[in-house]
């Protein structure tokens, strides 16, 4: 048998030992003495968590190698905390086939053998065009955990219908980018009063909240799940808990970036705050800080949306959408718990305990018996935010040249280090 010891870490404002045997979990207790083949951690000063699962993020590959890669992509979700991530089907070509969710797996396999794991998103239509179903089946037999049409929202309420309910019957969650395709064409920041002093096309909060309203009503109708992807607005939370109250089976996520930054960080243009959905008022954010705190979003996701330099330095209106997440997910996180919003609890729920139960994953609950995967977090650690610090491919974050704090240090899975 192979052992670990973690000595003198922190968990939950506790200091703790952590003993592992072959992989598992074993004990976590204020003192363990430590068995004589057992290799031994100090971990004085780290804060110990479970290693985080990312339900909401996009590797590129296949077809978009120069963004991202799985391997270059698995490299970020280590450092980051992350032990799990659910992959986008925005793939070329599109993940609509079991071939292409094979291909995905092998690269992961190859690439990150120990982890972190991989588990794909298939598309909920044909080349996510919104016209035809896929192959759900296939998609899970070969190895997808839920489905979705992220980024291309499903405009048909018939085909989305069919799409629940076809899900539902293999046990499977719709995750629904929530976007009205008329009220948000081509518009690139929120609508409001930045968006008027810049002069650029808004999106109006309410073209996510019709959508993500549509979606809970069906789901309250049919009687099966909806997951609402990277919620952004007030009134998106409003009609969330409006349906929760009525029982119906709705889950949500947000982003780290919708509780720290509002519609005034793409002042100048600029592009590297250029995201959809877009950020939005100070007053959202409070909302989505409330929101997380009180269960209503039952999870945080990074939607990491990676893009090469050149695609971000083009004129605001023709840059892509998106930032880079997995880096920097829980250290911006964890700055929630310093200014008092959150807690360390909170963060292994929304990371960790909840993406788990509702994807049905395996996660660290520290219990006898439990899957080894953890990580060190260092608390103190100030570092800048740079390409050469950053692990994933590309680097366009809009907390690129910030000096941060807080970082993981080390990260097991399976008791084996990955970082």
């Amino acid at each position: 048998m192979s052992s670990l010891l973690i000595k003198n870490a922190r968990y939950l404002g506790d200091s703790v030992d952590l003993l592992v045997v072959d992989g598992k979990v074993q004990s976590l207790s204020a003192s363990i003495n430590a068995p004589a083949d057992a290799e031994i951690v100090d971990a004085a000063g780290k804060i110990l968590f479970p290693s985080l699962i990312d339900v909401h993020t996009h590797l590129r590959e296949p077809g978009y190698e120069w963004k991202e890669t799985v391997a270059t992509g698995l490299s970020s979700a280590a450092h980051g905390g992350f032990g799990a991530i659910l992959c986008m089907a925005n793939t070329d070509p599109v993940n609509d086939d079991a071939a292409v969710t094979e291909q995905i797996l092998e690269s992961a396999r190859r690439s990150w053998p120990n982890g972190p794991r991989v588990h794909p998103i298939g598309a909920a239509t044909v080349g996510l065009k919104g016209e035809e179903l896929t192959r759900m089946s296939e998609l899970k037999d070969a190895g997808c955990v839920a489905i979705s049409n992220d980024g291309r929202p499903v405009g048909n309420t018939e085909i989305f219908r069919r799409m629940l309910e076809y899900a539902a019957d293999l046990d499977l969650i719709v995750i629904d980018h929530c976007e009205d395709p008329y009220l948000a064409a081509k518009s690139h920041m929120n609508e409001g009063a930045t968006s008027g002093v810049l002069g650029v096309k808004g999106q109006p909060d309410v073209a996510e909240t019709i959508q993500a309203s549509r979606s809970i009503l069906l789901a309250d109708y049919l009687g099966v799940p909806v997951h609402i992807a990277h919620v952004s607005a007030k009134r998106t939370v409003d009609i969330i808990a409006w349906g929760k109250s009525r029982g119906v089976k709705v889950t949500a996520e947000t982003t780290p970036h919708y509780l720290t930054l509002d519609d005034t960080a793409v002042n100048g243009y600029n592009t590297l705050a250029k995201v959809n959905p877009p950020l939005r008022t100070p007053a959202d954010v409070a909302a989505m800080r409330e929101a997380v705190k009180t269960g209503v979003i039952d999870m945080l996701a990074t939607d990491h949306a990676p893009h090469a330099a050149h695609e971000k330095e083009t004129p605001f209106d023709e840059a892509p959408n998106g930032f880079t997440g997995m880096d920097l997910a829980l250290t911006i996180t964890y700055g929630l718990v310093r200014e008092g919003v959150l807690t360390e609890a909170d963060l292994i729920r929304l990371w960790a305990t909840e993406p788990a139960r509702v994807f049905n994953l395996p996660v660290n609950t520290f219990e006898p018996g439990a899957p080894a995967d953890f990580f060190l977090f260092d608390p103190e650690l100030e570092w800048q935010v740079t390409p050469e610090t950053l692990y994933s491919k590309s680097h366009n974050t809009p907390w690129l040249g910030k000096s941060l704090k807080g970082r993981v240090s080390a990260h097991w899975i399976g008791g084996v280090k990955i970082v």
